[in-house]
């Protein structure tokens, strides 16, 4: 469930005090880069090109956004913040839901392209890769907390012994279930359906042992 306190595009950096910004104009942005990602690609996207497109001013963009790289990940993230985990009453549909839900959000072209373009340029920018895991990666999982603490509100899950297990936890969690739903439509390129997520939710809360 989105939380009101949960930070925006732009709530990891400080811009100068001045105009209240517009909240279109930040949109009209974001939607603007995920275009020319798509057209053009991460080495022919230019600043001035994003600007064009949105309608704004090449100041107004380098205010809201001092490169390209910071500008090119908050728009790849903002389609993901848009993700809610719906209380379904137990962890197996909550997790169905999540992956289904993701899934069709990979399988939109604006962004299964600048996700891949970013993802690969982050391969030769350390600094792009560490943005990465910020804005797209640790806030993506609030959801696996989220979940999580359901679950075991509901006794389906344990509590975890202390902080760093439950930590770990959620990052393993988060890894299992975005990495198999990213091989799944990115890399093999199959459906993500109803039988493949609830297949696959079988397997992540039953092991591969038989029960």
């Amino acid at each position: 469930m989105r939380s009101d306190s949960r930070p925006g595009p732009r709530d990891s950096r400080s811009g100068p005090r001045g105009r209240p910004r517009s909240a279109e104009a930040d949109a009209a942005i974001l939607e603007a880069t995920r275009a020319a990602l798509g057209e053009l690609g991460w080495t022919k996207l230019t600043m001035g090109d994003v600007a064009a497109r949105a309608g704004v001013a090449k100041t107004t963009l380098y205010r809201r956004w001092p490169s390209k790289s910071e500008l090119v990940v908050d728009a790849v993230a903002a389609p993901f913040d848009l993700m809610e985990l719906a209380d379904l009453g137990s962890l197996a549909a909550d997790v169905e839901s999540a992956v289904l839900q993701f899934a069709a959000l990979l399988e939109r072209p604006e962004t299964k392209t600048a996700l891949m373009a970013v993802i690969a340029e982050s391969t030769r920018d350390e600094a792009l890769r560490r943005r990465i895991r910020v804005s797209i990666v640790e806030r993506q999982k609030r959801l696996v907390l989220l979940g999580r603490e359901r679950a075991q509100a509901r006794g389906e899950l344990p509590y975890e012994p202390d902080a760093a297990t439950a930590a770990r936890t959620a990052d393993l969690i988060f890894d299992v279930i975005a990495g198999a739903v990213v091989n799944r439509t990115m890399v093999s390129a199959e459906p993500v359906d109803e039988v493949w997520a609830r297949t696959f939710t079988e397997l992540l809360l039953g092991g591969l042992t038989p029960r």
